[in-house]
């Protein structure tokens, strides 16, 4: 009888791991532990430490099959990682003239500015703040401008937190000088020469040009020490909860910060402790996004004020906005496609929270048309609209408000299995993040906004349109800003029915031309036909 890998598998990280992989015969040992992440992003992962890979290639069958299948893959940050061998390499249709020399000059830009390269650039700025002297004393070192630090064994003093009166939130005043602290010898010049990106969400200046020299070594049993942290901590600057766009720039950057981060094999472990730098009760709609990077609760300032607290291990993570930064200040080349990296965090955050996946069959384009029921940017009339393209039998159309009717893992099941996401500009566009590779996004209107999300599809590698005919589309009215003046986002809208059908049509051409739809479709086919 064949034993299957999938749901089958009882090693801790593995289960579920191959949805689209069978292997016969394979005698997993009880013992092995691997972390939990998609097949191709844990053979990169098995490729990065040569002790695991030593460990484990000749344990298992299964295991020599993931490590010789793709023996040379790599992320595309290692020093020694060739272009071949990369996660994936971008692709830049569009033209270079007047931005770069050559092609090749455009694709690698690319890749410096939003892909791996990034990533690459950010490891060799690392440099030590303050240097121990023996393995056990502090550490701290970071990238330019403070945009990532990590330290080991450093104690931060919180005891003046309960006298605030405010809630604390973006505040650059959380530590006083001295308020932060490691044994090791502090490099104060070169400290002093990274604090001009002086802001709340763009690096950790505010924090750590308060740091100063332990007078005493850091440990469990200092007495320094009100709380000992034993457990990896990311400490986080987070932006607004509330707004998908804006909360994802925290999830991109701290996936992103493990890659800066990997110097040990449990990289991806997720037991973590996350702390978001504010007194506010951390609430959002996408809070379970975390359980992606951690098994522990959340905290806040609240749980360590009052007390001084030493870390084993903190991670200063990559900030939502920084300059020249991922996702949100991503200054990105003209005609260029597809980050590998945020490709890999889009499957990263599907497989750890377990969205499920069901591949389209039959040629059916699958439509999620979001309806918003907001003040502004509602579509008027979503159902003329709605009804003319369901004349279409290719199409499988659906209305959905992800704002009220959705769990946060409900919308990713309907997002991941959409194959074109229509909405008005907004947040909830953010879903691009986690459409099919073959997906069409459908902004329907841009609001005079023309880049936020064209420019998110780009790095995704999701094909993007939006209306083309000025004069068939009908604002409610000017639009009239909070705070004075006409502005198109702060307005209501109709749309011409026969020109959105069109561009859906064109949208949908695009998902039938994909290869991977096509492969899924002629697999449904070959299944049904046995």
């Amino acid at each position: 009888m064949e034993k299957f890998l999938l749901l089958s598998i009882t090693v801790t990280g593995i289960v579920g791991l191959w949805p689209l992989l069978c292997l016969c015969e394979c005698d997993v040992e009880q013992s092995l532990s691997l972390p939990d992440l998609p097949l191709e992003h844990l053979k990169r992962y098995i490729n990065t430490f040569d002790k695991v890979k030593q460990q484990y290639q000749n344990k298992t069958e299964l295991l020599q099959k993931i490590v010789q299948k793709d023996n040379k893959g790599c992320w595309g940050h290692e020093p020694d990682c060739a272009k071949e061998n990369r996660f994936q390499t971008p692709i830049c249709p569009g033209s270079h003239t007047g931005w770069v020399r050559n092609k090749e000059s455009q694709v690698e830009t690319f890749y410096e500015q939003a892909d791996f390269g990034y990533i690459k650039h950010q490891i060799k700025e690392m440099k030590l703040m303050c240097e121990p002297k023996l393995i056990t004393d502090s550490s701290l070192e970071c990238t330019e401008y403070m945009r990532f630090c990590r330290g080991r064994y450093l104690m931060l003093d919180f005891r003046d937190l309960p006298k605030r009166q405010e809630r604390i939130r973006y505040h650059m005043d959380v530590l006083k000088e001295g308020q932060i602290q490691g044994y090791c010898q502090l490099n104060e010049t070169r400290l002093k020469s990274q604090l001009d990106h002086m802001g709340a969400l763009q690096s950790w200046s505010p924090e750590l040009r308060n740091f100063i020299e332990s007078k005493e070594p850091i440990s469990e049993s200092s007495e320094q020490c009100d709380m000992f942290i034993n457990t990896p901590t990311f400490l986080m600057k987070i932006d607004a909860t509330y707004n998908m766009y804006h909360h994802f720039c925290d999830f991109f950057n701290l996936y992103a910060t493990l890659f800066v981060n990997q110097t040990h094999s449990s990289v991806f472990d997720r037991n973590t402790q996350v702390i978001v730098w504010e007194t506010y009760p951390y609430d959002s709609p996408f809070r379970d996004t975390f359980k992606a990077f951690s098994t522990n609760p959340v905290w806040t300032l609240d749980q360590v004020k009052g007390k001084r607290i030493c870390f084993r291990n903190v991670v200063f993570p990559l900030l939502p906005r920084m300059i020249f930064g991922l996702y949100y200040n991503t200054p990105i080349i003209q005609g260029c496609e597809k980050s590998g990296l945020f490709r890999a965090f889009s499957e990263f955050i599907l497989h750890r929270l377990k969205v499920p996946f069901v591949a389209p069959k039959n040629n059916k384009i699958r439509i999620t048309f979001l309806s918003r029921r907001t003040k502004y940017r509602r579509v008027k009339n979503e159902e003329e609209l709605l009804e003319e393209i369901s004349k279409n039998e290719d199409y499988i159309v659906q209305k959905i408000s992800y704002e009220r009717e959705l769990t946060f893992l409900q919308q990713l099941e309907v997002t991941r299995n959409t194959d074109i996401l229509i909405g008005m500009h907004g947040a909830g566009l953010t879903h691009l993040l986690f459409l099919p590779e073959w997906a069409s996004l459908f902004e329907l209107y841009n609001c005079e906004d023309p880049n936020c999300y064209k420019d998110l599809a780009r790095l995704r590698g999701i094909n993007y349109i939006t209306w083309e005919e000025r004069d068939l589309v009908y604002p409610e009215d000017e639009g009239h800003h909070p705070e004075g003046g006409a502005h198109a986002k702060f307005t209501n809208y109709a749309f011409d029915a026969k020109e959105f059908a069109r561009l859906v049509e064109k949208a949908a051409e695009h998902v039938k031309a994909h290869e991977d739809f096509q492969k899924y479709n002629q697999e449904a086919l070959t299944k049904d036909e046995l």
